[in-house]
């Protein structure tokens, strides 16, 4: 029994067309688009952290290059929307570029909050590229502690 395939040294053209196609194919396949959660969060899109604690709702998004003045925030059906848009700096048209992995373009990203959310209370905060959003947790969501007593 064979159990290794071996390649003929001929030369076929159908597997050369094949390999040819993987390739392209590989050549226009970005990363995580296909495959990505919902039609606003793409892999292109900024990096977000959401933490909950006993208090409130933190939610940090990674936002490098970027300006408050370029970064809305909405809330809006019980969802934070941060929308914004990241311009690619401009090259010298003879500069060869190697790699390019930044990332640019307009961004929309949707979390869902929850119903002990304090809104009327939320802050916002961007420093050295990054937005970090407190939502409070509304007073009778608090967890409360309850002190027992012996008899």
């Amino acid at each position: 029994m064979d159990l290794v395939r071996r390649r003929s040294n001929r030369f076929d053209p159908v597997d050369e067309f094949d390999r040819l196609q993987r390739e392209i194919n590989a050549l226009f396949d970005f990363a995580g688009m296909a495959d990505s959660p919902g039609i606003f969060d793409r892999s292109i899109a900024p990096p977000l952290d959401v933490v909950e604690t006993d208090e409130a709702l933190i939610i940090t998004c990674d936002l490098p290059g970027m300006s408050e003045k370029d970064v809305e925030l909405s809330v809006a059906a019980g969802a934070l929307t941060i929308k914004g848009e990241k311009k690619r700096e401009e090259i010298d048209e003879e500069a060869r570029v190697y790699r390019r992995e930044t990332w640019d373009g307009t961004f929309q990203r949707m979390v869902s909050l929850p119903t002990t959310a304090d809104i009327d209370r939320a802050e916002a905060e961007f420093e050295n590229g990054v937005l970090t959003v407190t939502i409070p947790r509304k007073e009778e969501a608090k967890p409360k502690k309850i002190e027992l007593k012996t008899k």
